[in-house]
């Protein structure tokens, strides 16, 4: 029997993801696109906006939409911790639809307007992984 992760993604509100794993993948600041599997080096980064791949045995894949955070890798456990995290099957695609719209609205009348830059990444983050499930 092949050895696999054990696996967490843990936000304040929930814990989003709990189990075995063959593979994670994860987009850090620093280091792009990484992947994870059993045995892999102690490592701790940054995670940019962007979908979380949890490749389970048995080859089934949960996506998450993940709006920054941290991963830490040791001992063939992944812990991801972030602010927001949500599994591509509960993301409200209506809903990100009309948050991408008033973001666009916003930042076409101030396109300095932070509040609706990062509105709008979160929109399209939740777009993406919704539609790529």
């Amino acid at each position: 029997m092949a050895v696999e992760l054990d696996v967490a993604l843990v936000s304040p509100e929930e814990v989003t993801y709990s189990g075995s794993a063959e593979m994670v993948i994860v987009r850090t600041v620093e280091e792009g696109d990484i992947a994870f599997q059993a045995g892999h080096v102690p490592f701790l980064g940054v995670l940019a906006p962007w979908s979380v791949d949890v490749l389970r045995p048995g080859g089934e894949r949960d996506t998450f939409a993940v709006h920054r955070g941290f991963v830490e890798v040791s001992h063939n456990k992944v812990t991801i911790l972030s602010d927001v995290s949500e599994p591509a099957a509960e993301i409200d695609v209506a809903r990100a639809e009309s948050a991408r719209q008033r973001a666009s609205e916003a930042l076409a009348s101030d396109s300095d307007d932070a509040q609706a830059g990062a509105a709008l990444e979160r929109a399209n983050l939740r777009l993406r992984v919704a539609t790529s499930a």
